[in-house]
């Protein structure tokens, strides 16, 4: 079994936290029919819980894609078993569709396979279905040139200077977990981190990432809630700058996107880093609920045109079937998916490899 981020002992003390939130009426927010949060003044839900940590090694993608397996990707090698006509065609985008792949990305893939079928001459099931295997790789295997903070063993890139992480998503998506994910694995591999807490519109989220960063051992950067979110990013990359961090991670409001002041904002906090670190934001990461579906390209549209998206890092893949989502992501977007949520703890967060996870979808 293989681990993505490896924990190390580390004997630094407790993180400084900044200024306690102050209590407020919860003010709900999310996209319709995707997101419903907790109504009930400074009460946090489920999601917001941070779990303990512990010793055990991260859950693997094997493991986190085991119910789309089973109830969608594990059907096709039968399908193809049954020999390749056109009622395979049929079944097989029937399949990936009810996969949450999405049509558009559905059309493409099988007919990029049935030309190769045609062009090599393939009759043989087990060869058409290895010709769809690698088509559905190359369909994740996106580089944008951007986002130059990861290397390919996941780690922080040997660059100069400090990097950058700007963190958007919707309320709900698992936005703040997964910041929390990300701190615990780089403090792990021995980075200085400073998280700052820029959502300053949800009820909660204040306190939430401050248990993260307590819990990773990492400082947070923090006003009240309701103040500028620009201000508060503004003085985290100063403190940022001043302690040596090797990376800040952002934690933006998770803005309905249908709202254009809140996307103004965004913008805003864009451009508050830009005058700071002209280079900056090395990374717009945005987070997708992999249970979401294909409700959550429309998400990842609005926050791409809003601040240039560079890659996403899809959440809660282990809770869904439907996890043919990662490939409409990255098909219709045009960024990769840097990292997959693979279970509720600190350390379940997978560095995403393409080859990997179609092999996961297609095992046993």
């Amino acid at each position: 079994m293989v681990r993505f981020f490896r924990r190390k002992k580390d004997d630094e003390a407790a993180a400084e936290q900044g200024a306690p939130a102050e209590d407020a009426a919860a003010l709900a927010e999310g996209v319709a029919e995707e997101v419903q949060e907790s109504a009930a003044a400074g009460v946090a839900t489920s999601e917001d819980a941070v779990p303990e940590l512990d010793e055990e090694e991260a859950s693997p993608v094997e493991e986190a894609v085991e119910r789309t397996r089973k109830t969608w990707f594990g059907r096709i090698g039968g399908i193809f078993k049954r020999g390749l006509d056109d009622s395979l065609w049929e079944e097989l985008e029937e399949t990936l569709i009810s996969a949450d792949t999405g049509v558009q990305t559905t059309i493409r893939i099988i007919d990029e396979v049935q030309t190769r079928v045609k062009e090599e001459s393939i009759r043989e099931p087990d060869k058409a279905l290895d010709a769809l295997k690698e088509e559905l790789v190359e369909v994740l295997d996106v580089d944008t040139g951007r986002g130059k903070i990861w290397s390919p063993n996941g780690d922080l890139d040997s660059a100069e200077g400090m990097s950058v992480i700007l963190v958007v998503g919707v309320n709900g998506t698992g936005k703040t977990t997964s910041i929390g994910k990300m701190a615990h694995a780089y403090k792990a591999r021995g980075k200085k981190v400073i998280l700052a807490a820029a959502d300053t519109f949800r009820a909660a989220a204040i306190d939430q990432l401050k248990k993260w960063g307590e819990l990773a051992g990492v400082d947070v950067v923090a006003h009240q809630q309701g103040a500028d979110p620009g201000a508060v990013v503004f003085d985290a990359l100063a403190a940022a700058e001043k302690r040596g961090a090797d990376v800040l991670i952002i934690d933006t409001a998770g803005r309905l996107h249908t709202k254009a002041n809140l996307m103004e904002e965004l913008r805003k906090v864009d451009r508050v880093i830009q005058r700071q670190v002209p280079d900056a934001p090395h990374e717009v990461l945005l987070v997708l609920d992999a249970t979401s579906g294909q409700n959550a390209m429309q998400q990842a549209k609005y926050f791409t045109e809003a601040v240039g998206v560079s890659a996403v890092l899809l959440a809660k893949l282990d809770g869904t079937a439907k996890g043919g989502v990662v490939f409409s992501v990255c098909d219709q977007l045009g960024v990769p998916v840097r990292f997959v949520g693979t279970g509720e703890r600190p350390q379940d967060l997978a560095r995403f490899e393409a080859r990997r996870f179609v092999e996961a979808l297609f095992a046993g």
